[in-house]
């Protein structure tokens, strides 16, 4: 079989007749050998309308958009694959437009943008707002070439399709089929095509779907998210600590001396803790999704949670006899004047003293393969 046309439904009852029998004029006309999987999680009349029909129909009660297709997956025939949706946007007869392109390249994405389209087939904010920027967050974090991200028309060889770790359960699928292609290397393009407003209510939610896509991305690029914001709060805090530590900053009359190294203090405890977050995602993805990380594996390899404990319990008790001098100090000179900064910089090492020790635990029970 040539091709799995898959139609991912959730009550369009209004138009899923409509959808397959355009397919399937379609598939007849070019004398295309294909089937149709319709993954129905509906509860109006959609699966009565369609179960005499000749199509494949996998019936859950799962919601989502990537369910629908996680469910679908297990029952393709095709070599090739065609994802669109039940709603009568796309234009079907472009089918065969995209099995052509597969022909040389691995991944196809519909570009709903290249063609005008129809008033009110797509929402303002969609159009002008979420879907550009997603789309640009995307190509800025991933390099990927994409001027429409969340297209719901793709075409994909069957064994490439195999070769992703696709699990996200709702409209964040579009964007970690795109990030898991790039990562396995496949070939991705984008080629024109024509978007008709929908027949029946949209499910989109903008604001939470596009919120779903934006977190998917800062999931799987935690160097963008977590390390490099950490390591430069955290280098900035330490070095800007011990400067002042040692001196004074001045700027003409202004003197930054004890309450600056406060704030030093404050940004060294987010850095170090920011840091550790993008270590924990990363062990996560490695450990938990399959996605071997370089970093992770010197961690794991160098850094025993018996040697990071032991590390963090060293800065710790550093920390704490530099309190107790001052204490001792303080004691002695009758309750007389405290040293500040000396205290800051104690209390510094205690604190990023105690988050090495627990962060080790955490990292530790990351780390354990069911």
């Amino acid at each position: 079989m040539e091709v799995s046309v898959i139609l991912p439904s959730r009550n369009e009852e209004g138009a899923i007749i409509f959808c397959i029998k355009k397919i399937k004029n379609v598939l007849k006309k070019n004398e295309i050998n294909g089937e149709i999987i319709v993954s129905d999680s509906s509860s109006d009349m959609t699966y009565d309308l369609i179960k005499n029909l000749d199509v494949v129909i996998v019936k859950h009660n799962k919601e989502g958009y990537g369910n629908a297709y996680l469910e679908a997956f297990p029952h393709i025939r095709g070599k090739n694959v065609i994802m669109m949706d039940a709603d009568g946007t796309y234009d079907y007869a472009e089918i065969p437009k995209f099995l052509e392109n597969l022909k040389h390249y691995d991944l196809v994405i519909g570009n709903r943008f290249s063609n005008p389209m129809p008033r009110n087939s797509m929402p303002f904010l969609n159009k002008y707002i979420g879907n550009p920027i997603l789309t640009l967050i995307l190509k800025l974090l991933y390099k990927i070439n994409i001027k429409d991200a969340h297209s719901g028309f793709r075409a994909i060889g069957y064994d490439n399709l195999k070769k992703l770790n696709l699990a996200g359960h709702g409209m964040e699928f579009a964007t970690e089929m795109l990030i898991e292609a790039k990562r396995n290397k496949l070939r991705i393009t984008h080629i024109p095509i024509n978007y008709n407003p929908r027949i029946g209510k949209s499910k989109l939610r903008p604001f939470r779907d596009g919120w779903r896509h934006l977190r998917l991305m800062l999931i799987y690029a935690p160097n963008y998210l977590f390390l490099i914001p950490g390591m430069l709060l955290f280098i900035t805090g330490i070095f800007s600590m011990m400067f002042l530590y040692f001196g004074q900053i001045r700027f003409g009359s202004l003197i930054l001396d004890i309450h600056p190294m406060i704030l030093t203090s404050l940004l060294s405890f987010l850095g170090y803790q920011i840091l550790f977050l993008g270590v924990f995602a990363k062990t996560y993805r490695s450990v938990h999704l399959g996605q071997s990380d370089k970093l992770v594996d010197i961690i794991v390899r160098s850094l025993t949670i018996e040697k990071a404990s032991t590390i963090g319990l060293l800065v710790l008790c550093i920390g704490f006899l530099v309190n107790l001098s001052i204490l001792i100090k303080w004691l002695k000179t009758g309750f007389g004047p405290l040293d500040i900064k000396t205290a800051i910089l104690g209390f510094t090492l205690i604190v990023l003293g105690v988050q090495t020790i627990f962060s080790s635990f955490l990292l530790s029970i990351l780390s354990i393969k069911k």
